[in-house]
């Protein structure tokens, strides 16, 4: 005899399975397959081989000097822009919140580079950094400051400063929605205490504002250092990598290994590296601001 508890089972299965079939299929196993990948000698020429080779792909990932530098690039990009663009969201947020009129309209200037396409964007800042482009005519024809044009885009720490330029700048919208949303949610009454108590904007602001969001802190942190190792269009599309690989970073050498040279094994290897060094950064800042709170 099927009871009413085991047909409220048997519905609760049919309504999870589904969902539970499309992430076992889209998500476990792509990743199971991917980790198998990174234990194979699989490339153009063994795609219907594959064979085992163990941690092999591993080892030559930690011995190519070419990894050192773009991890050296993803970690140089992810400590600038991500404060760079935490710190712009939250001094407009804060500007923001405190205006009355016209305040959608700040709001929406502000957010337009979010939606931006990155591709166009690339294109853009390109156009204004390159050998030829509008900076350099403006520096060398218009002011005069340089003798002649300058090769933004050809050296490893410029190229990458133009890319950096370009993750701040699409970030700060995203940001200042996401602090604006939080410094709305203060109250009020803290504010006005501290101003009874004589307290300084400054000393509203750092023992008043920045505990009251720390936790939209913490969220913005992850999301946006998850967002600066995966980094590959503006590198792509601005450099390409030039000089040798200098400018590259973990994804646009993890795609050059796959489909320029056939590396799949060592870009799949290369992809669990950077999945692993991205759980180590969550897990240090998840102490970092537990510490802190305590």
């Amino acid at each position: 005899m099927i009871t009413k508890s085991r047909i409220n089972r048997l519905q609760i299965v049919g309504l999870i399975l589904p969902g539970l079939l499309v992430f076992g299929m889209f998500t476990i196993y792509p990743i199971v397959r991917l980790f198998w990948m990174s234990l194979c000698d699989m490339s153009f020429a063994s795609m219907l081989v594959q064979p085992y080779t163990g941690l092999t792909n591993y080892r030559e990932v930690f011995g190519d000097t070419t990894f050192w530098t773009v991890f050296a690039n993803s970690i140089v990009y992810t400590l600038v822009t991500v404060p760079g663009q935490m710190a712009l969201g939250l001094f407009i947020a804060i500007l923001l919140n405190g205006i009355r009129r016209f305040s959608v309209t700040f709001r929406v200037i502000n957010y337009l580079p979010v939606v931006t396409s990155w591709v166009i964007a690339s294109l853009v800042f390109r156009y204004v950094f390159n050998t030829e482009g509008l900076l350099n005519y403006f520096l060398w024809k218009i002011l005069g400051i340089t003798s002649g044009n300058v090769r933004w885009l050809d050296t490893r720490w410029s190229g990458l400063s133009v890319a950096m330029i370009l993750g701040i700048w699409k970030g700060i919208g995203w940001n200042m929605v996401i602090f604006l949303a939080a410094l709305q949610q203060v109250p009020a009454e803290l504010y006005e205490a501290a101003e009874m108590d004589g307290c300084s904007a400054w000393k509203k602001f750092v023992n008043i504002t920045i505990p009251a969001i720390r936790g939209t802190i913490l969220f913005a942190l992850i999301e946006l250092t998850i967002g600066g190792f995966n980094v590959f269009t503006s590198i792509k599309m601005i450099t390409g990598g030039r000089p040798a690989h200098q400018t590259d970073t973990l994804l646009t050498w993890m795609y050059y290994k796959a489909f320029s040279t056939g590396r799949f094994g060592y870009a799949a290897a290369l992809s669990f590296v950077m999945a692993l060094s991205l759980g180590l950064l969550a897990i240090v800042q998840f102490r970092m601001m537990r510490n802190r709170d305590v």
